[in-house]
C-alpha cells in the first residue's frame, strides 16, 4: 500500500511546475453603503469560494485557471453581480462590490434572520466537505470535527451531541424534516446518508440552545440547503468505494439539481474481525427543481430514493485481546447468511409566495416512506482459550475456558409512513425579523418482530437438568402505532441597543399517543461591542421530544402506551472571537452549557443499535465546555482544532435494591445517579491543512480524532454495575489531493483541459496508525460463569484513491 501511495504521488508530482497563487480581497456593501455579510463570493468554473464576514469584507487565495476570471457575488434578495478580473502576473487584487436590492427576487427564498456566527447556528466551509478525508464519504463526516460532537464509528453516519444519542438529532434540508430508518444495528449496514455533499451550497449546525423554528429534539438541528447554483455545473467522480455524479442548471426562471451515488465499501469491509463475504451495495438518487410561475410565485419538487442492501456470508473469526500476562484466544467458525435491505423514497413540494418584498409565505408537504428488514440466520462455534507465547512467538493454550455455540436469527420488518404540511409566514422589517409557522404531521410504524439468540457458552461441559433450552433476547412481537402531531411556532428577532441582538420565540407540540400539550420557550442574546470584534452569546430554552416508536418499544417488543415526552432545559454562554479581522485571523470560539434533563427514557446502545428500557423512567443533566480555535495558516485552506470535555448522568427511578449481610440484615440501596452509555468525558479533533512541493496546487488533508472510554454492561447486568467499558477512540486519517488543470498545470494537459474546468486526484490513507478501535462486544462466559467481553473492532489501514471532474459547459 505504501508503495502505491508513493507511485501515486510520483505520477502527480511530474506534472507540476512552479504556479502563482493570487489573492483576492474586497468588500461588499448595499447602496446605503451597508456592510453585507453570508454574501457567496464565487470564482466561476472553479472550486474557489469564500463569504463575506460580518463587516462585509472577504478574501481568499488560489491559483488562476487563467488569466481572466469572472467572479460572481450572490446574496438572496439582491441582484447578483459578476466581476471580470484581469490577472497579468498580479499578485493580489481588489475588488469592492455593490449590490442593489432585487425587489422582483422570488428563487429559492432563504431565511436569513442575521444569525451565523451572531447566533448558536455555526456555518459549516463547503470546502471541508469535498477535503475531509472519510471511510463513509457521508456529509456528516465533517460534524465530527466540530464541537460538541462525538462519534465512535468511523463507517457510520450517525453522531451523538453533548450527551445525547442518534435518536436526539434534527435534520432539514431545504426545511424540510428528514427521517432516517430505525434498524440498522451496526456501521456494515448502513449506507449513504440522506445528504448528498455535492448538491449542499450551505450548511449550518447547533448544538443546542436553537431557535424556536426548529422542531422536537433534544440535543442538535442540522440545517442543509440545495439552492440555485451560479452556473451550469457537471461532476463526476469515481473511487475505490464508490461514483457519483452531479448536475446543477440554472435557467432563467428555475433551477435543477440532480446527484446520483451509489458506494461499495467492500475492500474497507474486509478488515473487518469476521472473515467472509461481504456483499454491500448502496444507491441514493435525488432530484430538486424549483420554478418562478412568476414574480410572486414560486413552486419547488423534491425527491430522494435510497437503497442500501447488505449481504455477510460469514466464515471465521480469530480474535485476540488481554493483556500482556494474561491474553484470551477467541476462534469461530460460521454457518449461515444474513441479508438486509434498507428502502428509502421521499417526496416534497414547496409553493413559495411573496405579495411583497417584506411579507411572504411558505407552505411545505412531504413524505417519507421507509421499508425495512432484517433477516439473519446465523451459527458460531467457537473455542475460547486463555494463551501465552512461548520464545518462538507461538500461541500456547493454558486453559481451555469454553466450547460453544452463538446462534443467531432474525425475521423483522418495519415499514414506516410519515405526511407532513406545513404552512410558514416570514416578515422583514427595518427593525425585527418575525416568523411563524403551523404544522401537521402523521405517522404509522407497523413492525413485525421475530428474533432471538442462543449462547451455548459451556457448550454443555456441565449438564443440562432443565430439559430446555435457554435463549436469550426472545422477542416475537408485531406492533402497529399511528400518531397525529401538530405544532405552532412563532419567533422574531430584534436589535435592543447598539451592538444588542435579542431573539425570543414560543414553540408548542400535541400528539395523540402521549396527548400531552407542550410549551417551550426559548430564547438567545448577542453582544458585539463596538469596534470590538467579539461577540458574546447567551441562550436558553426548553426543549420537549415527544415519542416517535423506538422509545416506545421494550427489549421483549411490548409498547409502553403510558410513555411520555423527554424533555430538557437548555443553558449556554459562549464568546467568538478574532484576533486579527479577515480571511486569516485567528478565530477563537469557546462555549459552556449545562442541561437538565427530565422524564427520559434510559437506554443501551450496541454498536448502532439504541434499546429503550420503555417501561422505566429517569432524570438527569448533561453539562460541559467546548472549545476551538480554527485559522488560515495557509491562506484559502481554513484548520480547525477544538477539545470538548462533557459529564452526563442519570437517576433511575425504582432502581434501588436489596442486599443482605451475613447476619441476615437487609439493607436497601439507592445506586443514585449513574453514567449515561453517551458519558464520553473528552472529545478532541483536529483537521489540519497545508500546501506541499512549494505548490498550492499540492494539498494535504489530516484528521485527528479523540473521544475517552464510554461504560458498557454485560447482557442481564443491571445497569448500575458499570464495570465495563469500551476504550478511547482514537483515529487519524490523511489525504493528499492535486488539482491537474489548476494554474499552468493546463498547459501540460490541453486535452483534459477541453473537456474540464477541473479535475482533482486524491489519495487517502484511512486509520493510518492503524489503531483497533472497539465499538461493541461480544458477550460470552466460560465454564465458571464468568462474563467475558470480546472486543469487535472497527476498521483497519486502508489506503482510498479517488477522482472528481468537473466538466466544461
Amino acid at each position: 500500500m505504501r508503495n502505491a501511495l508513493l507511485i501515486f504521488l510520483v505520477l502527480i508530482a511530474s506534472l507540476s511546475f512552479a504556479q502563482k497563487a493570487v489573492t483576492i480581497t474586497g468588500r461588499v456593501t448595499n447602496e446605503k453603503s451597508e456592510a453585507l455579510s453570508n454574501v457567496n463570493v464565487k470564482v466561476l468554473n472553479t472550486d474557489y469560494s469564500t463569504s463575506t464576514n460580518s463587516d462585509g469584507s472577504y478574501t481568499f487565495t488560489f491559483i488562476p485557471p487563467a488569466n481572466a476570471l469572472k467572479v460572481s457575488f450572490t446574496l438572496t434578495g439582491f441582484i447578483r453581480q459578476q466581476a471580470d478580473l484581469k490577472i497579468d502576473n498580479q499578485s493580489q487584487l481588489i475588488k469592492n462590490i455593490i449590490l442593489l436590492a432585487d425587489v422582483t427576487q422570488l428563487k429559492s427564498v432563504t431565511i436569513n434572520s442575521g444569525q451565523s456566527r451572531y447566533g448558536n447556528m455555526q456555518s459549516i466551509d463547503d470546502g471541508l466537505i469535498k477535503n475531509i478525508p472519510s471511510v463513509s464519504g457521508n456529509f456528516e463526516s465533517v460534524l465530527k470535527t466540530l464541537p460538541g460532537v462525538s462519534s465512535n464509528n468511523e463507517l457510520s453516519s450517525q453522531y451523538s451531541v453533548r450527551g445525547g444519542n442518534f435518536d436526539e438529532n434534527l435534520i432539514y434540508i431545504n426545511d424540510i424534516e428528514i427521517f432516517r430508518p430505525l434498524l440498522v444495528r451496526n456501521g456494515q449496514q448502513e449506507g449513504l446518508s440522506f445528504i448528498n455533499p455535492e448538491l449542499v451550497s450551505k450548511a449550518s449546525f447547533s448544538a443546542g440552545g436553537f431557535e424556536a423554528r426548529y422542531g422536537e429534539k433534544l440535543s442538535s438541528v442540522l440545517d442543509v440547503r440545495y439552492s440555485r447554483p451560479d452556473s451550469t455545473q457537471l461532476i463526476a467522480s469515481a473511487g475505490m468505494l464508490g461514483l457519483s455524479a452531479s448536475a446543477k442548471i440554472p435557467l432563467k426562471n428555475a433551477y435543477f439539481l440532480m446527484g446520483f451515488r451509489t458506494k461499495t465499501n467492500q475492500s474497507i469491509l474486509k478488515s473487518q474481525p469476521v472473515k467472509g463475504s461481504y456483499q454491500p451495495q448502496f444507491y441514493d438518487f435525488q432530484l430538486l427543481s424549483s420554478v418562478d410561475i412568476n414574480n410572486k410565485f414560486n413552486i419547488a419538487g423534491f425527491g430522494d430514493f435510497n437503497l442500501s442492501h447488505f449481504t455477510l456470508i460469514p466464515e471465521s473469526r480469530e480474535t485476540t485481546f488481554g493483556t500482556i500476562n494474561q491474553q484470551y484466544r477467541l476462534r469461530v467458525d460460521y454457518q449461515g447468511q444474513e441479508k438486509d435491505r434498507y428502502e428509502s423514497l421521499a417526496t416534497a413540494i414547496t409553493l413559495t409566495y411573496k405579495p411583497t418584498q417584506n411579507l411572504w409565505f411558505k407552505l411545505i408537504s412531504s413524505a417519507f416512506n421507509n421499508h425495512e428488514q432484517e433477516t439473519f440466520d446465523i451459527e458460531g462455534s467457537y473455542i475460547f482459550d486463555e494463551v501465552s507465547l512461548d520464545v518462538e512467538g507461538f500461541e500456547n493454550v493454558r486453559i481451555n475456558r469454553g466450547i460453544g455455540v452463538n446462534y443467531e436469527y432474525a425475521r423483522n420488518r418495519l415499514k414506516t409512513s410519515i405526511y407532513s404540511s406545513e404552512i410558514k409566514l416570514f416578515h422583514q422589517a427595518e427593525k425585527y425579523f418575525m416568523e411563524s409557522g403551523l404544522r401537521f404531521q402523521y405517522d404509522k410504524f407497523k413492525d413485525r418482530l421475530n428474533e432471538y439468540e442462543l449462547i451455548d457458552s459451556a457448550g454443555y461441559i456441565l449438564p443440562n437438568t432443565k430439559g430446555d433450552l435457554p435463549v436469550g433476547d426472545a422477542v416475537n412481537a408485531e406492533n402497529t402505532v399511528q400518531t397525529n402531531r401538530i405544532t405552532a411556532y412563532i419567533q422574531n428577532t430584534f436589535p435592543l441597543t447598539t451592538g444588542l441582538t435579542f431573539s425570543a420565540g414560543l414553540r408548542s407540540n400535541y400528539n395523540t399517543f402521549t396527548k400531552e400539550f407542550l410549551i417551550s420557550p426559548r430564547f438567545s442574546a448577542v453582544y458585539r461591542p463596538v469596534d470590538k470584534d467579539i461577540v458574546y452569546r447567551f441562550s436558553a430554552g426548553s426543549y420537549n421530544q415527544p415519542p416517535y416508536y423506538r422509545e416506545l418499544r421494550n427489549f421483549n417488543g411490548d409498547l409502553n402506551h403510558q410513555a411520555k415526552s423527554q424533555r430538557s432545559i437548555h443553558l449556554l454562554a459562549g464568546t467568538d472571537y478574532i484576533i486579527k479581522k479577515g480571511g486569516a485571523g485567528l478565530r477563537f470560539t469557546t462555549e459552556m452549557y449545562y442541561k437538565k434533563l427530565n422524564n427520559l427514557t434510559p437506554y443501551t446502545i450496541e454498536n448502532l443499535r439504541i434499546r429503550y428500557y420503555a417501561d422505566q423512567q429517569s432524570k438527569g443533566y448533561a453539562a460541559g465546555a467546548d472549545f476551538s480555535v480554527s485559522k488560515e495558516f495557509v491562506p484559502g485552506l481554513e484548520s480547525s482544532f477544538r477539545l470538548s470535555l462533557m459529564k452526563t448522568a442519570e437517576d433511575i427511578e425504582g432502581d434501588s435494591y436489596q442486599v443482605k449481610d451475613a447476619n441476615g440484615a437487609v439493607t436497601t440501596i439507592n445506586p443514585g445517579y449513574l453514567k449515561r452509555p453517551t458519558d464520553q468525558r473528552v472529545n478532541f479533533s483536529a483537521f489540519f491543512q497545508d500546501k506541499l512541493f512549494n505548490s498550492p496546487s499540492y494539498k494535504v488533508h489530516l484528521t485527528l480524532l479523540y473521544g475517552s472510554a464510554l461504560p458498557a454492561n454485560a447482557p442481564g447486568e443491571n445497569r448500575f454495575i458499570q464495570y465495563f467499558k469500551i476504550p478511547a477512540y482514537k483515529r487519524a486519517d490523511i489525504g493528499f489531493s492535486k488539482d491537474f488543470l489548476e494554474g499552468g498545470t493546463r498547459k501540460k494537459l490541453k486535452a483534459l483541459s477541453r473537456n474540464f474546468s477541473s479535475v482533482i486526484a486524491y489519495a487517502e490513507v484511512f486509520n493510518l496508525l492503524n489503531i483497533h478501535n472497539t465499538v461493541s462486544y461480544l458477550w460470552i462466559k466460560d465454564v465458571s460463569n464468568n462474563h467475558f467481553a470480546i472486543p469487535n473492532y472497527l476498521t483497519s489501514r486502508q489506503l482510498n484513491i479517488k477522482i472528481i471532474a468537473k466538466i466544461k459547459n
